[in-house]
C-alpha cells in the first residue's frame, strides 16, 4: 500500500511539505490553505509525520496515538 496523499482534497504530502519548508508554515496553517485534514481527518498523522521528518511516502498505516502532536 502507498499513501502519498490526502485523499479528500487530493493534495499530496510532498506538497504539503513544500509549501510548509518554503513558508515556514505549521500543520494549522497546512489545513487552511491546503484543505489537508479538514475532510475525514485521516491524513493528519501523515501530515504530522511528513512536517516533522520529511517522509512523505508511507506503507503502513499511522494513527493519532503513533504521533505526538505538533508543538
Amino acid at each position: 500500500m502507498r499513501i502519498d496523499r490526502c485523499v479528500c482534497m487530493e493534495e499530496t504530502f510532498a506538497d504539503a511539505v513544500d509549501l510548509a519548508r518554503r513558508e515556514g508554515l505549521s500543520l494549522t496553517q497546512i489545513e487552511s490553505r491546503m484543505g489537508c485534514g479538514t475532510g475525514c481527518g485521516l491524513c493528519r498523522p501523515y501530515l504530522r509525520r511528513a512536517l516533522r521528518t520529511g517522509q512523505t511516502v508511507f506503507t503502513e498505516l499511522i494513527h493519532d496515538a503513533d504521533e505526538p502532536p505538533q508543538a
